[in-house]
């Protein structure tokens, strides 16, 4: 009899005999410290939290007992039991073998991303899909809110973001967001107080500069051409951008950054920065001005400055920004602000370098890497009857498993600037809460277990075997999941 726990605990010692209830017992909690020398395995010693999330969980013959340093741990340690608990309460009995649990996390960050624009998924859904993530010790929800197909974010000085920016006709799919849909300030507090009680913190995501086709249709004259716009229905990457010789976007980065900090309590402030066309900015006067001024080379160096300017206003809102690989692309002049965390989702190299340090300035990192199983808007399988990304191919369980947010190759100065990792689901495709499980499901448990589980207790044939008795749980809590090949 084995505890198949996903992810698997740092150390299992099983010891004689087994522990008997007639149904659920009550639990000995004690907060306070645990044994240091048991948390000396860590292998990424600055993204491990092992002091503060780490727990100690005792199975004796008499009793079930639980020790944590702190809150996050005691509820690191509740989820272990509630897993056991889903899984081997039987006809109103439960029959655990003895056994002495050591565990804690390797990596700080363990996250997942909502894509809320291209397609809405309502606060029910948002909080029963972060109680499951919780359950698999996923600690940072990366809330997408922002895109070319849709604003889902209330911003006083700017209502027509609102208003204008959260509706799209979309032919293909009429009942969904023709009417259009926003997250309001009170559903959001509601949701953010949600996770805070399954110690998950949010990250909000507003993408600046590109991805502004839902701002460019409510406000005209933040583009270059100044329109006419429109709400995308379209997916893909357009040339359409903020206008990087108008000041007045940094009014409207200024009033989206205050509702952003005044909403979401998180250090963190995701601003986006991905797929940047310059098309424009090379036609628009204001913005061939503007790069004169500023004696850039070439146009592509706006966005470096861009970005310097959003990290740096942040800043003196007391938020780190986080983006997309692509701002490391920057110019000589406007460097990325030290504190600026780097989101490797273009395979894992941008990644690897900007912790490395390569070219004179070090980034922490998180890893999503979309070539290693973290992007989970990809087909499970590559054929036709699988829901999913049709150009990117498929992304197996095992590619979700074997990915390493910190290879062993990396150096030890390197490692120690990787925070973590996280799957993310991209919603084109993805228009309703039923599919976006079947997404994220049961590849999401092979990512937490990447991001918890030290490596050298990585196995993948044995967590095969204990996904057979998770799913049961997951069936439990309703959740919809692909149930074919895992390679």
């Amino acid at each position: 009899m084995e505890l198949s726990v996903i992810p698997k605990p740092a150390s299992v010692k099983y010891t004689r005999g087994v522990f008997k209830s007639p149904g659920i017992p009550s639990i000995i909690k004690k907060e306070g410290g645990i044994d240091g020398d048991a948390l000396s395995g860590c292998d990424a010693p600055a993204g491990c939290a092992a002091p503060e999330e780490a727990y100690q969980l005792k199975i004796t013959k008499k009793s079930i007992t639980l020790q944590a340093p702190s809150p996050a741990g005691m509820f690191n340690g509740e989820q272990t039991i509630r897993q056991l608990v889903m899984s081997e309460l039987k006809d109103g009995h439960l029959v655990l073998p003895c056994a002495e649990i050591t565990d804690y996390p390797r990596f700080s960050w363990r996250g997942f991303m909502l894509d809320c624009s291209r397609y809405f998924y309502s606060v029910p859904f948002i909080k029963n899909l972060i109680d499951v993530l919780a359950m698999h010790h996923i600690n940072r929800f990366h809330w997408h809110l922002t895109d070319d197909q849709g604003w889902r974010l209330p911003v006083k000085e700017f209502p027509l973001l609102a208003d204008i920016g959260s509706k799209r006709h979309d032919s293909r799919i009429p009942a969904r967001n023709v009417t259009g849909n926003f997250y309001t300030e009170d559903e959001i507090r509601d949701v953010v107080e949600f996770a805070a009680s399954r110690h998950t913190e949010i990250i909000p995501e507003a993408d600046l500069p590109g991805h502004a086709s839902a701002i460019l249709a409510c406000y005209p004259g933040l583009g270059c051409t100044g329109g006419p716009y429109r709400v995308e229905d379209r997916f893909g990457i357009f040339e359409d951008v903020l206008c990087a010789g108008n000041d007045h976007i940094f009014d409207l980065a200024a009033a989206v950054f205050d509702a952003l900090c005044g909403l979401f309590p998180s250090k963190w402030v995701h601003i986006g920065g991905d797929e940047v066309l310059f098309n424009r900015w090379k036609e628009c006067p204001k913005c061939r001005k503007r790069q004169k001024e500023l004696k850039l080379k070439k146009t592509g160096e706006l966005q470096s400055w861009i970005t310097f300017r959003l990290a740096r206003m942040l800043a003196d809102r007391g938020k780190t920004a986080i983006g997309w690989d692509e701002i490391l692309e920057d110019s000589p002049k406007y460097r990325l602000p030290k504190d600026t965390v780097i989101m490797s989702w273009r395979g894992n190299k941008s990644g690897i370098r900007a912790a490395s340090g390569a070219g004179g300035l070090a980034h922490d990192v998180i890893m999503s890497p979309n070539t290693e199983g973290c992007y989970l808007d990809y087909k499970h399988i590559n054929v036709p009857e699988e829901p999913g990304q049709i150009y990117a191919g498929a992304s197996s369980v095992y590619m979700s498993y074997s990915m390493d947010p910190a290879p062993a190759s990396m150096g030890k100065e390197a490692s120690a600037r990787i925070l973590g990792g996280q799957g993310n689901l991209w919603s084109e495709f993805i228009y309703a809460g039923k599919i976006a499980e079947y997404m994220i499901f049961p590849r999401i448990c092979a990512i937490a277990e990447t991001v918890w589980t030290p490596r050298k207790e990585k196995d993948f044939e044995d967590f095969s075997r204990r996904l057979i008795v998770h799913r049961e749980r997951l069936d439990k809590l309703g959740v919809q999941q692909y149930r074919g090949t895992l390679r």
